[in-house]
């Protein structure tokens, strides 16, 4: 069963919660599954890796790892303030994310 989240793949989000509270980036993945989000920058954890064709030194990589939906809020598009997201019909009829603070679309 899949869940609908209020944080979508290439948002700016901001994170509210945890050990990287304060930082920003750009969502690359979401799994709605988990409700999880990778996130640009964010989250960093060192991985240690065998040599392989990509890396043939092998060693350690740095690499972003999921945080909880909950510890992130998305971008308000006009302020870039973090604000909550609501859903309205726009114009078409067609259902739009809009920015709580400003009233803008999210894109």
């Amino acid at each position: 069963m899949s869940v609908k989240l209020h944080i979508k793949k290439g948002d700016m989000v901001y994170v509210i919660a945890g050990d990287n509270k304060g930082q920003q980036g750009k969502v690359l993945r979401v799994d709605a599954q988990k409700q999880r989000a990778i996130v640009e920058g964010v989250n960093i954890c060192k991985k240690a890796t065998k040599p392989n064709a990509q890396n043939p030194q092998g060693g350690i990589v740095e690499k972003e790892a999921p945080i909880h939906v909950s510890n992130l809020m998305v971008l308000d598009p006009k302020s870039g303030q973090p604000t909550k997201v609501g859903r309205k019909a726009n114009a078409e009829g067609k259902l739009v994310r809009y920015a709580k603070k400003s009233g803008e679309e999210i894109k």
